[in-house]
């Protein structure tokens, strides 16, 4: 049975926030445990006719036109606010439903504070509404008219039903109820009703009018049709974010992190917490999207939360187009500045190239297969080579800031003032100073693991040892995607790189893979890391990665008497290590004459087959 604060007699009381999901739950809920067998909410008796209409038509949205003196107010029947799904709910099972709010002119739009909504599943309807019941806010005359023709007529209603469930906004519960304890006449008005109609809601609106996300709407819905547990905002939200994240990495390659969500997450939640609010708002949930990854993740973030699939216009009604201030919300504009991706750096007629298809279908694939060798595109050896030179200079500043020795000032500045010791600890008045101590040897071999491929399935099953051609590129041993699977022209397959490592001088590498010394390695990172250390002539082996090397491997790497100097992979920046990670392989070395033309740059593009 319902908590007494929501029964009276043969009356159940179900206070909402009118269009906020939680609350259309809790009428659900309601139906299910008091089974009424009459329904009343908190709406003018002219709207019947209208709004059973529109109610009629959920889950597509519709809005009531109520028209009066040449001026035009506007109720929007959603599927998430309480009062339409208890006039759905009576509606399917076939229930009688009474409007019995009073005809009042120039309602004034208040502006009340209530709680987050989002409260609502954790304490209850009852708990939620007990303090706003025993101590109602202050009414204005309009309110009083309209909560004594609503007691007025609940009580003709008990009176003819058995249980009648009345939905209403928490602002009149209180006072109703109290109002429900006496006789009550039915005030006099003078109010006209106005002439009101149904019309369809133009879908472009619903991106900017709805009560409640699009998207919520629609888990709203599901739900209602399939059951199991309420939706939570938060886990929709999550969804959002989740699917926008594909729709980004799909369009643009770049691909967001755990650790950036779990940010986004801590950011929007202090940002709600500002606002006394449990739950961030559409407005806060872009401009957060945007703050972690920019204007294209926050776009995709919009597009997937408006999205709403019951779109359908009824025949015969007219179709309103609306705005936020059409129904008394405020508006906050956010403009989404993506980039353009263009080639001209200024407006003037350039010679473009064509885009490269194949004459007929296969055509590309014979020429792969007649190759009668492999090869490299040599532009990207230099960008590899380069990406080799500026990573062991990385890699040695690291190991001398790790070799860096800090001191409390005594007798001597040594190499100088050590400013960011002192400040951390100003709490002791002391000047710390520290002494640059030299590193040892210089770096002699690049490691670098994009992906560890340690998954169940292999996703880079190609292994190569390749050999510099001369004596300015370095022997280099990898595993990648495997080469003519992905073949943008004739000869030439775009690939992937798992992982890499580079050692000079050249010429001087066996086959990696093959090489029973390096069998100790439990992985192929592990196998690259030891044969960086073993054909390194210095003594320092740079290795990025995203975590550094297991201490069984940088202890085997040690007795060779070399170093692991580690890089964090999160030092560069995700589009330009995906850009880097693409290579692309020719079958044979007459093919690099016409690379260039099916190839833009270093780590190019794929060129779209047609045909």
């Amino acid at each position: 049975m319902p908590p007494g604060s929501l029964l009276k007699g043969n009356l159940r009381l179900v206070p909402v926030l009118h269009g906020r999901m939680e609350f259309a739950v809790e009428v659900r809920r309601a139906w299910a445990e008091y089974r009424p067998q009459a329904v009343a909410v908190e709406l003018p008796r002219s709207l019947t006719r209208a709004v059973g209409q529109a109610v009629a038509r959920l889950p597509h949205l519709s809005v009531v036109l109520a028209e009066r003196q040449s001026r035009v107010r506007y109720l929007l029947i959603e599927p998430t606010d309480p009062l339409s799904e208890a006039l759905r709910l009576a509606r399917e099972e076939d229930r009688p439903s009474f409007l019995v709010d009073a005809e009042v002119e120039d309602y004034p739009d208040l502006a009340e504070a209530w709680p987050d909504p989002y409260a609502l599943a954790r304490l209850g309807l009852d708990s939620f509404s007990r303090p706003f019941l025993e101590r109602p806010p202050a009414p204005t005359a309009q309110d009083e008219l309209r909560e004594a023709t609503m007691a007025q007529r609940l009580q003709e209603l008990t009176g003819r039903f058995e249980r009648v469930l009345f939905v209403c906004g928490l602002g009149h519960a209180g006072r109703i109820l109290a109002r429900l304890d006496s006789p009550q006449a039915l005030p006099l008005s003078r109010v006209k009703a106005p002439a009101c109609r149904p019309a369809n809601l133009d879908p472009e609106s619903i991106k900017e009018c709805t009560t409640e996300l699009p998207r919520l709407m629609r888990a709203y819905e599901d739900w209602r049709r399939e059951g199991g547990a309420a939706p939570d905002r938060l886990l929709v939200q999550e969804d959002i974010l989740q699917a926008a994240a594909q729709d980004l990495n799909r369009e643009t390659g770049q691909e967001i992190q755990p650790w950036q969500f779990k940010i986004l997450r801590q950011f929007r939640r202090n940002w709600a917490l500002l606002g006394r609010r449990l739950t961030p708002d559409f407005f806060q949930l872009v401009i957060s999207a945007r703050g972690l990854a920019g204007d294209e993740f926050a776009h995709h973030v919009w597009q997937r939360a408006v999205e709403y699939p019951w779109r359908d216009l009824e025949p015969g009604w007219e179709t309103v187009r609306l705005r936020a201030e059409d129904l008394g919300r405020n508006r906050k504009t956010v403009r989404f500045f993506k980039p353009l991706r263009r080639t001209r750096p200024r407006l003037v007629p350039l010679p473009s190239r064509p885009q490269r298809v194949e004459d007929y279908p296969g055509q590309w694939a014979e020429a792969w297969r007649a190759g009668g060798g492999i090869c490299s595109f040599p532009p990207e050896d230099l960008v590899i080579e380069g990406f080799g030179r500026d990573l062991a200079r990385k890699a040695l500043k690291r190991l001398a800031e790790a070799n860096r020795r800090v001191e409390p000032f005594t007798c001597s500045l040594l190499d100088g003032v050590d400013f960011r010791e002192t400040l951390r600890r100003i709490c002791e008045e002391r000047l710390y100073v520290f002494e640059e101590r030299p590193i040892r040897g210089k770096v002699g071999a690049v490691v670098v693991v994009f992906d560890p491929d340690q998954g169940e399935a292999e996703k880079f099953p190609w292994k190569l040892t390749w050999l510099g051609e001369h004596q300015d590129e370095s022997d280099m041993a990898l595993y990648a995607t495997r080469p003519g699977q992905d073949l943008i022209g004739p000869g030439i397959s775009r690939c992937l790189y798992g992982g890499l490592v580079m050692t000079y001088p050249p010429l001087r590498m066996y086959d990696v893979w093959q090489d029973a010394y390096f069998d100790l390695a439990r992985t192929k990172a592990e196998r690259l890391l030891l044969a960086g250390a073993d054909y390194s002539r210095e003594r320092v082996v740079a290795y990025l990665a995203k975590s550094p090397p297991s201490p069984r491997v940088r202890s085997i790497v040690e007795r060779m008497g070399r170093q692991v100097a580690f890089v964090p992979l999160g030092l560069f920046a995700p589009a330009y290590l995906n850009k880097l990670r693409v290579f692309h392989v020719l079958a044979g070395h007459e093919t690099r004459a016409r690379a260039a033309d099916y190839i833009q740059g270093p780590g190019g593009f794929r060129v779209k087959r047609q045909g």
